[in-house]
């Protein structure tokens, strides 16, 4: 019988260890990603899960020959820490043995050691799991986890539960037109919108909840916007008294998320060349106040994504910010579950956040009594005996509260200045995209 002691092995390398181990030896495990001969030595960059580190290959130093080596190959090196300012790192390791691990089969389709990928995002989605290898590709998604991380380390410290929801339900929470149909064991189901209705009921007993998870898009979008399943985050709070609640804590958390990755992923920031932008606060009109500036009729019920982009625009002229929330959604255009403004009944206490031109999130006020819900449901012609278990918990006694939900995708699509919302999705599905 053997024993088996819990420990995570972690032969991560980083700038800060090497830096500090100028002078002495270091070991790790690599892939070779670029050769590239001198006169009388090699640069020879490797690359770990995170960084491109420069190694120097010296026969004189080296017991094994550079023929040995190939771009794609995983090994495990060691060698002299030294420093070289000219580096991208402040250091390189003059390399003194290395051993095989892993040599590929077939030629690398696409120049994943280039400065740029080189080639168009219907090629890179094809070869996916080769374009994933070039580091400012995958720097993307290192800052998607940035975002995540912050999101879910300012909800912990703000005591909010995070909460894992179904993604198959029996009702399509944001309208049958959306919603992917399925068959649940003979019954009829749907791939989740959102989490929504089960992050309302989850306020009773929790108060305040967030969640990370996927969602489904079932409309046939073939735009550079569009995702067909995507990640959201999402937060509801019990005891919010209106939308002003809402509305700060949204700008708390991106206020958050850009000093996160301002202070965790500056390698990422650099190697992307990305602009991210200060916030202090964020501006808020009215959803007909921004009809007003756009010089649209009142008889317009939504924003298109043109209006976005001009009305953004008008916000980062007037005042300085790349942000702008749009509040009171005419009721006609927002779900069952936004609570109607007591000023006009026409009107809904829910906004959306823009910036950049893009809508990334989207929020509001829950109704929170039964009845109130009821007559909703009624006036908006859906059966409420389809959503019997949602309205319980609101039969039971339920506290004010609001949330929003934010794509991740949309975000750090408009954070890093990307063309096309399929660049920030690992494995993105669309119409035209299962594989990988």
């Amino acid at each position: 019988m053997q024993n088996i002691d819990g420990m995570i092995i972690n032969n991560e390398i980083t700038p800060d260890r090497l830096k500090s181990s100028v002078g002495e030896d270091a070991a790790f495990h690599a892939c070779v990603h670029k050769i590239r001969s001198a006169s009388g030595f090699s640069f020879v960059m490797v690359r770990t899960g995170r960084y491109i580190i420069q190694t120097v290959h010296d026969a004189k130093m080296c017991g094994k020959g550079l023929d040995k080596l190939k771009e794609g190959m995983y090994i495990e090196l060691c060698g002299t820490v030294k420093e070289e300012p000219r580096s991208e790192l402040g250091v390189e390791i003059v390399l003194k043995d290395f051993t095989l691990i892993s040599r590929p089969a077939a030629e690398m389709p696409l120049h994943v050691s280039d400065n740029a990928l080189g080639c168009s995002l219907d090629t890179s989605l094809a070869h996916r799991t080769a374009a994933l290898r070039h580091p400012k590709e995958r720097a993307v998604f290192r800052i998607s986890e940035g975002v995540v991380n912050a999101f879910r380390e300012l909800m912990q410290e703000n005591a909010f539960t995070e909460i894992h929801t179904p993604r198959i339900t029996s009702y399509p929470t944001e309208g049958i037109k959306g919603a992917f149909p399925m068959k649940y064991f003979g019954d009829d189901a749907f791939l989740s919108q959102s989490p929504q209705l089960y992050k309302q009921i989850c306020i009773a007993f929790f108060d305040r909840v967030f969640e990370v998870g996927h969602a489904f898009c079932a409309e046939k979008h073939n735009s550079a916007r569009h995702l067909n399943e995507f990640i959201s985050l999402d937060l509801e709070m019990g005891y919010a008294k209106s939308i002003s609640d809402i509305m700060s804590t949204q700008t708390a958390v991106i206020k958050y998320i850009i000093a996160y990755l301002n202070e965790h992923y500056s390698y990422e920031l650099a190697l992307l060349s990305a602009s991210l932008p200060e916030v202090t606060s964020i501006p808020s009109v009215t959803f007909y106040e921004a009809l007003d500036i756009l010089k649209k009729p009142h008889e317009q019920v939504d924003l298109d994504p043109t209006d976005d982009v001009k009305i953004s625009e008008y916000a980062k002229k007037e005042y300085g910010s790349e942000f702008l929330f749009i509040t009171h959604f005419p009721a006609v255009k927002r779900p069952f579950y936004i609570a109607d403004s007591t000023d006009d009944p026409a009107l809904t206490e829910s906004f959306d956040l823009l910036f950049r031109g893009m809508e990334i999130a989207s929020g509001g006020q829950r109704i929170h009594t039964y009845a109130e819900q009821l007559a909703k449901l009624e006036r908006s012609g859906i059966d409420s005996e389809e959503l019997e278990w949602f309205l319980s918990s609101l039969k039971y006694g339920m506290p004010p509260h609001g949330g929003f939900g934010m794509g991740l995708e949309r975000f750090v699509m408009k954070l890093l200045d990307l063309e096309n919302i399929r660049q920030a999705s690992l494995f993105p599905r669309d119409m035209h995209h299962l594989i990988p």
